[in-house]
């Protein structure tokens, strides 16, 4: 294994999910029930054998700090491996300043204290999963100067609208990194996940800060292209971007398919998140199961169909449940029906009777809530 840390880098300027980001960062959202977004890039970087990893926190850091804890729960080595969780000050008069340079220059020093040979920046609003170990060989390799991942996608004038792209040539060189305009189908995303030496990488930070206080990683190696061979590497399996709040639904939605699942979820590259200890679901007669992804801890009389129910969700008898996703501990009550809906942590509905959203604008019920 080629010698490396690990950047989880928080969310970029140009994405907002509403409702869910008012409470915590992406990171900490809850994702198909047991997992957090904040998973998938640690798992990735445990089991690619990196485990000196620095996390990066803007605003709202307790839920995820909570989760992350002391990070043995990534199956990070104890003795040498080590989660940093990194805060930089945000400023909010002028989001063109929160820039990933801003966060990473004022951090440089714990930067420049990591002996390893090169870094894997890799970012939290992202789930996939990727070998790093084997993408960094691949990198030496070809003796680029940075190496980027990107997926291929067929429906980029609909999605992926605040995501970059790349423009490619035939060798797979990098020509230019450029926001998603919608004006094409088929278009390269880029997964905002680099590979780079380390001593680039901080030479990089350094002059774009000199360059331009509102630069991002991605302007300062557009800026210097001409100087550096950048190469673009292809992404197989399941690939989904949180940048908005109908991403996050349909990303939920996505996975609820099994043969989806299989692409993200491989028993050889387990996605490791913090357990709690409870007890397993308990299904009663009036139960009806279809389509879905039940949670442990959850007590069940109603209907849930095409659906997601989080920890220790309560769905009483005669509750209907269709084509949503409930946050943990959230309880349905009896003959309410809740269709088309993201129901945020420890939300009761008990009075309304009916939740209902268009399936194409599915709504928000916020967090604590009692309707």
């Amino acid at each position: 294994m080629y010698k490396a840390f690990g950047i989880v880098n928080s969310s970029s300027r140009n994405i907002r999910v509403e409702g869910l980001e008012d409470y915590r960062p992406i990171g900490a959202f809850s994702f198909l029930g047991r997992y957090r977004m904040v998973d998938f890039p640690i798992s990735n970087l445990s089991n690619s054998g990196i485990d000196r990893i620095q996390i990066y926190v803007k605003e709202k850091p307790r839920t995820l700090v909570s989760h992350i804890g002391t990070g043995r729960h990534y199956n990070i080595n104890s003795k040498s491996g080590r989660l940093q969780i990194l805060f930089t000050d945000s400023d909010q008069r002028n989001n063109i300043y929160n820039t990933d340079i801003a966060s990473y220059y004022e951090n440089m020093e714990c930067i420049e204290e990591m002996h390893h040979p090169y870094v894997v920046i890799t970012p939290d609003y992202m789930v996939y999963t990727a070998d790093f170990s084997k993408l960094i060989e691949q990198h030496i390799q070809s003796e680029a100067d940075i190496t980027l991942l990107y997926h291929a996608v067929d429906n980029a004038k609909d999605a992926y609208l605040n995501c970059n792209i790349l423009n490619l040539n035939k060798q797979k060189g990098v020509l230019s990194i450029e926001p998603n305009h919608g004006n094409a189908k088929n278009r390269n995303i880029f997964m905002d996940t680099y590979i780079m030496k380390k001593d680039l990488f901080i030479e990089l930070i350094r002059k774009a800060k000199a360059i331009s206080s509102a630069f991002t990683l991605a302007d300062i190696i557009n800026e210097l292209h001409d100087e550096l061979d950048v190469r673009g590497v292809s992404h197989r399996g399941f690939f989904a971007s949180i940048t908005d709040f109908q991403s996050y639904y349909n990303a939920n939605m996505d996975l609820i398919d099994i043969k989806a699942a299989q692409t993200l979820f491989d028993p050889e590259w387990p996605i490791y998140t913090r357990t709690n200890d409870s007890c397993p679901t308990h299904y009663y007669k009036t139960a009806q199961i279809r389509n879905s992804v039940v949670s442990n801890g959850c007590q069940v009389e109603g209907t849930i169909e095409n659906s997601i129910l989080g920890r220790g969700c309560i769905i009483h008898k005669d509750a209907v449940i269709k084509n949503s996703v409930i946050l943990s501990g959230a309880e349905i009550g009896e003959g309410v029906h809740v269709e088309n809906q993201v129901v945020d942590k420890m939300v009761k509905i008990l009075h309304v009777k009916e939740v209902v959203s268009d399936p194409a604008l599915p709504g928000y019920i916020k967090r604590r809530d009692i309707l």
